[in-house]
Parts: structure tokens; sequence; C-alpha cells
């Protein structure tokens, strides 16, 4: 599959959906915030899962920034979670959102998911954002309390989006691979490796609930409207980009 191949955004027949997901850890917007916008613009997202998120002074008017800038708006998280957020097209109407912090261990950092469930037409999609520690035992435990938050949205249809701080054959990663679709190992397009900084692996990936076809993973190069120069100067992470397709929700139970 080419950059060209992705599918775009689009509501089929019969309800169902295909929604593009982006993941990206934005390094608190510290580097060139034009450049960042101007590659989430050009991904063409409908959902935007970002990892560190400005945290502190004036957050919320950053993040209300790069959603416009970005041509989205901002629909949860930041400083609330402490760093994950979720941004989205006006394509969406969002059903509900909660932001949740993980346990704290001292002299680490405070870790959480923003989440939201979000509906494309017929289709409902629920989204879990986060960001896992740079501590080994820690980053274990907290791969048990991200499939748990994704079992606890109650939804068929989940995306999880973040930067897992490990690589795919790690024991954190690997235990989310295993109840959930790797976009990449599942249907790999574009680019692998998102660290931009040695050692040089994929640590950042969009992973989906069985049930929801991936259509196409990985990061973003070579996609039109998309500099080599953008993506260094944007953060230190490249982004990851997926297309989902999202079965349509089965229809309410009616009261009896």
């Amino acid at each position: 599959m080419t950059v060209e191949d992705l599918p775009s955004s689009a509501t089929e027949p019969g309800g169902s959906a295909v929604v593009r997901v982006l993941s990206y850890n934005i390094r608190s917007m510290r580097d060139d915030t034009a450049a960042l916008a101007r590659v989430i613009r050009a991904c063409a997202p409908d959902l935007v899962l970002i990892q560190e998120a400005p945290r502190f002074f004036r957050w919320r008017k950053a993040a209300a920034r790069l959603a416009q800038e970005s041509g989205l708006v901002y629909v949860t998280g930041g400083a609330t979670c402490a760093g994950p957020m979720i941004l989205s097209s006006l394509r969406a109407h969002v059903e509900r959102t909660e932001d949740l912090l993980m346990p704290h261990h001292p002299g680490l950092h405070q870790r959480g998911f923003a989440t939201a469930v979000l509906r494309y037409g017929g289709a409902r999609l629920a989204a879990v954002s986060t960001h896992l520690s740079l501590s080994p035992g820690e980053r274990r435990q907290q791969a048990g309390l991200t499939l748990d938050r994704v079992a606890a949205m109650g939804e068929p249809y989940v995306v999880l989006g973040g930067d897992f701080n490990e690589p795919p054959e790690r024991p954190g990663f690997g235990r989310i691979a295993a109840v959930l679709q790797d976009g990449f190992a599942t249907k790999p397009w574009g680019g692998e490796v998102t660290n931009q900084r040695p050692p040089y692996q994929r640590i950042d990936a969009v992973f989906a609930t069985p049930g929801i076809e991936v259509l196409g993973c990985g990061v973003p190069l070579g996609l039109p409207g998309i500099s080599e120069a953008d993506l260094h100067t944007a953060t230190d992470h490249m982004p990851v980009l997926a297309a989902l397709r999202v079965p349509a929700a089965a229809p309410a139970a009616e009261d009896a």
C-alpha cells in the first residue's frame, strides 16, 4: 500500500464509517508549532490522540490554538489527565468524555488517560489516548491498566493511541498487542520508526479492538503536504496515522 492508497474518511452504506485516526506525541508544543499544525492538517484526521499536550501555564489556551491551527476542535484531556489529549474534526458527534489518572508512584511522572466516545454517522467509536512510563516495571503494570480502561469504555469498538515507550517485542507493548490489533502489524503502511532519537524504534502505535478493520497504519512518510523538514521539526516523535473501518453501531434496544 502506497501513501496515496490510505483510504479517505467516508460514511458507508449500512452505517459503517472509515475514520482516520492520528496518534502523536507533541512534546508539549516546545518545538515548531507551525510545522506541527501543518503535519496534522496534511494527515486529514477525523480523530487525533495526543500525548504530551501542554500541562502547565495557560495550557488550555495552547490546546485551543493547536486545534484551531490544525482545523480541529478540542475534545478533552491535557493537564487534567497528565498529558494525553483528544482533538476531533467537526465530522464527529461527541457523546461523552472522561479524563482519568493512573496510580502515581513517587519519583515517577504522573500518567493518565484521555477518553471519549464519538459517533460518525451510524458508527460509534470509543477512543483512548495514553502515555506509558519510562520505568519498565511501572510500564508493564500500566499496560494492564490500559487494557482495563479499554474494556471499561463499555463499547465494542475502541481505538487506543499512545506513546508506549517501548518497542513491540517488550512485555508491556506485547501485553496490549495480545488483546488488541496492533495497527502497523495488522496492515502496515508508510514508515515504521516513530522515535527520532537513538535507539530508533517503533514506540508509538494505534491499536484497535477486534471487529474494527484496519485499512492501513504507519508513519505518514511521503504523504502529500508533509515535508521531511516538518516531520523532524514539529516534535521528537513521528506521528502514526491509521485508517479504520468501524462497523455500524447496534440499534438501541427498545423500552419494554
